[in-house]
């Protein structure tokens, strides 16, 4: 399986559109988050149903700068795995909406044991799915992918502390647009897509050998 991953989109949504337009070969469309900034609830959906038109199954969270009853549509359009999981083929996504606490009181922030409760919700429903991937918009604590310009680590203590415990074998998150990379811990594969704006996105092959690398 082929997946096309973006990240903090904050209304580029043609960028999108053009990576899903020139990549051929693709199975799944992860989008990690942020899909406005300060935008409403319709213009996440509308821009989840633009992206549905490339005919391949489309997985979505919100992010820090969405707001939060974006979930309730994305699960109206079949696509939210925010404490949910879906499985498409062989492969399990789950993923965690919105973003820990922060300075700036964004829209959408939750504790980080809600980050906790919401990751575990998701990781039952695909336990059986042969590959997981977990989609939090904020990143694991202490990596390379939630590192600030200034090196200050920001990312999220309950997503890192869910990783060492279940494993999953690929991670997609954003959030920290200046991290944009891949990193691991264990076994777990895990990359920060950058800013979709920019033309930045990630490709996940799940096979006997699991890839994963940013592109654009």
């Amino acid at each position: 399986m082929r997946i096309l991953a973006f990240s903090d989109l904050h209304g580029s949504f043609d960028a999108v559109e053009k990576v899903l337009r020139d990549e051929v070969a693709f199975d799944a469309v992860v989008i990690g988050g942020d899909l406005t900034t300060h935008g409403t609830s319709a213009e996440a959906c509308g821009a989840v149903e633009r992206f549905q038109r490339c005919g391949r199954p489309l997985v979505v969270v919100a992010g820090n700068m969405d707001p939060p009853e974006a979930d309730n549509g994305f699960a109206g359009l079949g696509v939210s795995i925010n404490a949910r999981g879906l499985t498409i083929g062989d492969a399990g996504f789950f993923g965690v909406s919105a973003s820990p606490f922060t300075p700036f009181r964004t829209p959408y922030e939750i504790s980080e044991e809600e980050i906790r409760e919401r990751a575990e919700a998701g990781w039952a429903e695909v336990s059986a799915a042969r590959w997981k991937v977990f989609v939090p918009h904020a990143p694991p604590a202490r990596t390379a992918l939630d590192r600030t310009f200034f090196g200050k680590h920001v990312g999220s203590t309950a997503v890192r502390e869910f990783i060492e415990a279940r494993t999953p074998h690929v991670v997609v998150c954003g959030h920290i647009h200046e991290a944009r990379g891949t990193d691991t811990i264990g076994a777990t594969r895990m990359v920060n897509c950058g800013q979709a704006g920019k033309g930045y996105y990630a490709v996940v092959t799940l096979a006997d050998q699991i890839t994963v690398e940013t592109r654009g």
